[in-house]
């Protein structure tokens, strides 16, 4: 009798316990408020630095329009050109190779890319179409494409451009020129010098663009004492390769999926985004750091490039609000100033585009930056026509635009009368916004769930117990 009264007790005092616990998880978890987010959404106006500002070894604008340099600082100094050397690549491959065709992935080419290279990610091997390295050359800055593609460039001379015939390459060359330059045969040179070959052909373009400081001895810019350029050279390289329509599509795609292949046996095996980030933020680039106009009517597409010896630098095509097409390199940023590599970049195509303006004010190309700009800018800095129209096109076709996804700015006298509210249940967003209480409570709610099963595992027990001792009882008693 007395142990029934106490199992009974105890278990109203469980079941009470647990039940004022379990009210007040109910209570934190549905009743108080789950909490809320503040934000403000938008961009607001962020100056360019002055060219003064600008840490760099080196910066050139050249107007391709006219053949003049608009503004530059130390044109002529060496350089490392890093993965800018690409460009050189990018130019003589769609010059030699049909972008449909597939080039396989060879030993050699795989050779010497040590742990720091910049990937597209092929494996030996592998049959890769030409566009597909193209791609996998200018956006991931694959120095693996570019062995391949260097090689593939090399098979292709010496077959358009054999040796003893009349046909010769825009260098006014055939392959002989390679086989008296290195000294050896056809056969070894497409054996085992396919890559060296490549460096020759590189050269010989340098010197047919009027390149005075620029000798490379590689396809992908990995570092090298003898493989070096100048701002200048670069404009130059940029100027001719902007003149081929893929390698503009190429330089200003945002992004690239790439596709199956014998090795990567489904499409999509590798996602790939632009480096060059004034491509999605061009507006950057629309004033100069006291607020002037610019006049950058677009932002084609570009080059980056970065080696710890090289520093960081890109070389960029533009176009002008007055038509006139402008290559921008700015060269060696030091590692410390790397996080400002987009802004300065603006800055001098801010300034660079001001200027040629300036020597010819005449709007030829109708539209802004903002005409395609995608990701950051602000309101006031919204396209009101659309789409841009590039230099020869017809002004015509516009619509006023009237929607934007990107909010303006809250002003900051404004922003403690604003609350944004994420959407989603009391629950989940109490779990979300407050994890170490959501976690506490869990664990209490655990804790006491053990128990209870300890407990009525325990209480049965003296209950069975009990009822074998009266039984004794019992038989004794009779």
């Amino acid at each position: 009798m007395k142990i029934s009264k106490v199992t009974t007790s105890l278990t109203k005092a469980v079941a009470g316990f647990t039940a004022a616990v379990f009210a007040i998880c109910f209570f934190a978890l549905f009743i108080l408020p789950s909490g809320s987010v503040n934000a403000v959404v938008g961009q607001p106006d962020i100056p360019v630095p002055a060219l003064s500002d600008v840490h760099c070894a080196s910066y050139c604008v050249y107007d391709k329009t006219t053949g003049y340099i608009v503004i530059s600082m130390n044109p002529d100094d060496r350089i490392y050109p890093a993965s800018m050397t690409k460009i050189m690549t990018c130019l003589l491959s769609l010059e030699l190779l049909d972008t449909s065709a597939k080039l396989e992935v060879s030993a050699s080419a795989m050779e010497g890319l040590d742990a720091d290279s910049s990937l597209m990610g092929i494996l030996e091997g592998e049959k890769v179409r030409v566009s597909e390295l193209l791609y996998g050359l200018m956006l991931p800055s694959g120095n693996d494409a570019a062995n391949v593609l260097g090689e593939g460039c090399v098979d292709a001379f010496f077959q358009k451009y054999p040796a003893g015939g009349s046909a010769v390459n825009k260098d006014g060359v055939n392959a002989q020129y390679l086989i008296d330059t290195m000294h050896d045969t056809q056969e070894h040179i497409l054996s085992s010098r396919k890559l060296e070959a490549f460096a020759l052909l590189m050269n010989l373009r340098a010197d047919t663009l009027g390149c005075k400081g620029t000798h490379f001895v590689n396809a992908c810019g990995l570092p090298d004492d003898n493989h070096y350029t100048t701002a200048y050279d670069l404009t130059l390289i940029m100027s001719a390769a902007s003149e081929i329509d893929d390698f503009n599509t190429l330089i200003s795609a945002p992004s690239h999926v790439f596709v199956a292949t014998n090795r990567h046996k489904s499409d999509a095996w590798s996602y790939v985004k632009n480096s060059n980030y004034l491509l999605y933020d061009p507006w950057l680039a629309s004033k100069t750091a006291n607020g002037t106009d610019s006049h950058l009517s677009a932002v084609i597409g570009g080059k980056t490039g970065t080696t710890s010896q090289a520093g960081k630098g890109l070389t960029i095509s533009t176009v002008c609000e007055n038509g006139h097409e402008l290559m921008i390199s700015i060269c060696g940023i030091p590692q410390d100033y790397y996080f400002y590599t987009t802004m300065y970049l603006a800055s001098v195509t801010a300034y660079g585009n001001l200027a040629c303006w300036e020597s010819d004010p005449v709007t030829r190309v109708y539209g802004t930056t903002g005409d395609y700009r995608w990701v950051n800018a602000p309101m006031s800095e919204q396209p009101e026509f659309d789409p841009l129209i590039y230099p020869g096109d017809e002004p015509t076709g516009f619509s006023l635009v009237t929607e934007t996804p990107t909010p303006s700015p809250v002003p900051a006298e404004d922003l403690e009368d604003i609350e944004q509210v994420e959407t989603g249940d009391n629950l989940e967003l109490f779990i979300r916004h407050n994890p170490v209480v959501a976690g506490v409570i869990g664990g209490l709610m655990l804790l006491i769930t053990i128990l209870n099963i300890v407990l009525w595992i325990r209480i049965n027990r003296i209950k069975h117990s009990a009822v074998r001792r009266a039984k004794k009882l019992q038989t004794k008693k009779n």
